[in-house]
């Protein structure tokens, strides 16, 4: 049973899904074509209307931005584009109620990810959400569950496991061709300049903060937070590891396989700015130790860098780093497959979501949000620690810190009233 557009609007996400509703699944013909919304388009979200586009297989029949201006212009570009105007949107659970919408990616700021994609899962669509796919632990977990409760579509956008070649890469160093994996280590070096704006200012024009905020108790606006330094703010974003750092945690999960770690510990702080107005770390140093004893060492720099990036794997019979494998004498191990060919990771990911879309199969997408969740979660648990100032001990079954209260209560977040993030697991 669908969900009627008043119904929806009218009470809060835990009243839906204790209603236990979900919607159908439609049918598509083979050369049907699927219709896609997506929410927050100012930036990332622009390139998943593109790449849907790009796609030939769906159409992008409707944008929602909070913010007037960002909307009425990508709006604009999209009819160029596609030569049909979208219908625009600035509430997304009016959007949700659209019947006629078949899936709905999500490229929010990280404190909406979860409670969209669950309420567009109640709504019966199939999501696609940007990393990170939480912004806490326990959030994860739930997301998860909607995704297993409602059998809905749900892809994450860690777009490299869309690209061949880092697919071949992946398969080449899980069988063995360093030998066994004791360590992985993860650079995450983005230049960022300082910023100190004033802390509390009147809303502008075209900007609903109140629906900005979402799920985040209420806060009096700031410049800091709209449009992009919202993520050094605890409040709504995640810090830099957080930010950036799904993508190597996702690599290293999908080489080592090791799921999530039972001890954490984090140092760092805001180095080398003056009177910065961030409160996450621009400097973060992270070691993660597994149940087998093997490790994972986060690095965290938003200081002047070289572009010193790359995954670096550690194995007993050598090492890999930037898509090349080498033996201990420092030789390159050459592949004797011919490399795949390049492609466009953005338009691959979004064209596999909307294959398992049109398949109707949760299994298909190349991303699952259970490993999402697992890349998130490996970067929540280092803010955790960071924010305590000590290692944690974690319990991956349960995803509880073991006798830290304080630890626990940051695996989750107080939500602001007809916002909460549904309880599913």
């Amino acid at each position: 049973m669908h969900v009627s557009r008043r119904r929806f609007l009218g009470t809060s996400g835990a009243a839906v899904l204790a209603a236990g509703t979900m919607a159908t699944s439609r049918v598509f013909g083979a050369n049907e074509r699927i219709r896609i919304a997506t929410v927050g388009v100012r930036g990332r979200g622009f390139d998943h209307v593109r790449a849907a586009h790009s796609s030939g297989q769906a159409d992008v029949v409707a944008l929602c931005d909070v913010d007037q201006g960002v909307l009425d212009g990508r709006c604009a570009e999209l009819e160029k584009l596609a030569g049909a105007a979208p219908r625009p949107y600035r509430d997304m659970r009016e959007l949700l109620a659209d019947d006629s919408i078949d899936a709905v990616t999500f490229a929010t700021p990280n404190h909406w990810h979860v409670l969209g994609a669950i309420w567009a899962m109640q709504a019966g669509k199939h999501v696609y959400v940007e990393k990170p796919i939480s912004h806490t632990v326990w959030e994860g977990r739930q997301l998860v569950a909607a995704a297993k409760k409602y059998k809905r579509v749900a892809q994450h956008g860690t777009q490299r496991r869309s690209e061949p070649q880092w697919q071949r890469y992946v398969e080449r160093l899980r069988s063995g061709a360093i030998g066994d994996i004791y360590m992985a280590r993860c650079p995450i070096y983005r230049f960022r300049d300082p910023f100190k704006y004033p802390m509390a200012e009147p809303v502008p024009d075209g900007l609903d903060w109140g629906l900005w905020q979402g799920p985040a108790p209420e806060k009096a606006f700031s410049r800091n937070y709209v449009h992009y330094n919202w993520h050094w703010f605890w409040h709504y974003g995640n810090g830099e590891v957080g930010n950036n750092g799904p993508h190597g945690t996702d690599i290293v999960n999908w080489v080592m396989d090791k799921g999530l770690p039972v001890e954490t510990y984090a140092a760092g702080g805001v180095f080398g700015y003056e009177d910065d107005a961030r409160e996450t770390p621009n400097t973060l140093v992270v070691t993660h130790t597994f149940a087998d004893g093997t490790t994972f060492v986060i690095d965290v720099r938003n200081r002047h860098t070289n572009g010193e990036d790359g995954v670096l794997f550690y194995g007993s019979e050598g090492y890999a780093i930037g898509g090349a494998l080498y033996n201990p004498k420092n030789e390159v191990i050459p592949d004797e497959q011919e490399p795949p060919e390049r492609v466009n990771s953005t338009d691959v990911h979004m064209a596999s979501f909307i294959q398992a879309v049109k398949n109707n199969d949760p299994d298909a997408v190349p991303a699952t949000v259970e490993q999402g969740h697992i890349a998130a979660s490996l970067c929540h648990l280092a803010n955790v620690s960071y924010r305590t100032g000590r290692a944690i001990r974690f319990n991956p079954r349960k995803e509880r810190v073991k006798g830290d209260d304080e630890a626990n209560a940051l695996l989750t977040r107080p939500y602001r009233e007809g916002f909460e993030v549904p309880k599913l697991a």
